[in-house]
């Protein structure tokens, strides 16, 4: 029997057969027993949480403080995208089950699941209507699950069945740019060879035909930058990167951020606590940091030059939550704003969370795990809340993540698909009749 269990010890360690064999089928075994019970209800993932408070919609709205607009914003209990007014009504709703766009054998998406686990990420308006969305499945791996362009009515134009994760950006010349990821086992220096999940920065047309894929491990290990794959723990090894962001740097946003160029984009790697410049065209590496975050998501560059991210786990202050926005100055690393929340109003989203700086200087802010969406002011105080109306799980006690939220100018949209909101004076005569 010693003999026996020194030579499967050594088949495995040597990756001879049947030992690198043995040992998936067990990591495989162990994966389908953890999505079985840990995920065959839908209120035990990560996309429904125990609701902190049970209110519902608006909540706060100082009228005199806040970026007045409709906000476009995807939750985790569904399939759809809202866009809602100031008051928390909804303006328009764009809703197609994952299940009515997937179709058998086409894409890496084999066995999806259930449309109660699939919800939309991260979406894109456009002013006729249109909407670029972006599904995940809870409880799968790979969970990114694709990009779809619905038009105003939820009908599909066009689907992407790329295993597209997280965020997506598009370009003023309609180019999309997304990240998906894939389960990869080659060897890789400094990770050696293990099954792990990949990232990969894709360039879609505007009609969702890949352009260009680069794979983001072995090119950020081929540059000069390659010893922060030295620095992925031990936990991440299977994900090595998580990358979470992807921004394209345009022309204003370029003008004053000395560390990129029009064209390029910028990502954010969670596991490595890093935010990077990556130009497409050269397919290189241009500028790479790291700061006092943790676990960050959404790096947006702001005109001002500086870099405003959601810092999931950074704020050490129990009282106020874990998490906090910083707006700082990526040439000095200075933190020149910052938002914590407060012991009234603790701020905390352990994953997920993004945010959007306001035209008069506040900051729109997505609390994921929270299940609400708040817009504070330079000062820190609170504009407007919007609390997620959803509620599902025993007693109804359960709220869904809020996934992702941008604010909009109503002016963007054509008015066929939506009309003017009319002016006080209109609207005064129209309730008098």
């Amino acid at each position: 029997m010693a003999l026996i269990f020194l030579a499967g010890a050594i088949m495995a360690v040597s990756e001879t057969f049947p030992g690198p064999q043995i040992e998936r089928a067990y990591q495989a075994g162990i994966a389908l027993y953890n999505q079985f019970t840990q995920y065959r209800d839908v209120y035990a993932g990560d996309i429904w949480r125990e609701e902190r408070r049970s209110d519902e919609g608006v909540t706060i709205h100082e009228s005199n403080q806040t970026r007045d607009g409709l906000t476009l914003y995807t939750s985790g209990d569904a399939s759809a995208a809202y866009l809602i007014d100031m008051d928390g009504d909804v303006v328009h709703e764009w809703r197609r089950p994952f299940s009515e766009i997937w179709q058998e054998g086409v894409g890496s998406i084999e066995k999806p699941r259930p449309d109660e686990f699939v919800h939309m990420r991260n979406a894109r308006a456009f002013p006729n209507g249109d909407l670029v969305a972006l599904y995940e499945g809870n409880g799968d791996t790979p969970y990114g699950y694709g990009v779809v362009k619905l038009d105003r009515d939820s009908n599909v134009i066009w689907s992407y069945p790329g295993r597209a994760h997280h965020q997506l950006d598009i370009a003023p010349d309609g180019k999309i740019y997304v990240l998906t990821h894939e389960v990869v086992d080659d060897e890789v220096d400094v990770l050696g060879k293990q099954p792990r999940l990949e990232d990969f920065l894709v360039v879609l047309s505007p009609d969702g035909e890949e352009l260009q894929k680069t794979r983001l491990v072995t090119t950020l290990g081929e540059s000069q930058y390659r010893r922060l794959l030295e620095s992925v723990p031990g936990l991440s090894l299977w994900d090595p990167l998580h990358t979470n962001t992807v921004e394209y740097i345009d022309r204003e946003k370029a003008r004053n951020f000395p560390f990129a160029e029009e064209g390029q984009v910028l990502l954010s790697f969670r596991a490595l606590h890093v935010i990077a410049v990556f130009d497409p065209g050269t397919e290189e590496f241009t500028w790479v940091t790291r700061g006092p975050w943790d676990a960050q998501h959404d790096p947006d560059i702001l005109p001002n030059g500086h870099i405003l991210l959601f810092d999931n786990r950074g704020n050490h202050d129990e009282a106020e939550g874990e998490s906090r926005i910083i707006e700082f100055n990526p040439q000095t690393m200075e933190i020149v704003w910052q938002y914590r929340g407060t012991p009234e109003q603790p701020f905390a989203s352990r994953i997920r969370g993004d945010q959007q700086r306001l035209a008069n200087g506040n900051t729109l802010i997505t609390e994921s795990d929270g299940g609400r969406l708040l817009e504070v002011t330079p000062e820190g105080e609170i504009a407007w809340e919007f609390v997620n109306p959803v509620r599902g799980g025993p007693d109804d006690k359960m709220i869904p993540v809020m996934a992702w939220a941008q604010r909009l100018d109503r002016a963007m949209f054509d008015s066929e698909f939506l009309p003017p909101q009319p002016s006080p004076s209109e609207a005064k005569t129209a309730a008098s009749q």
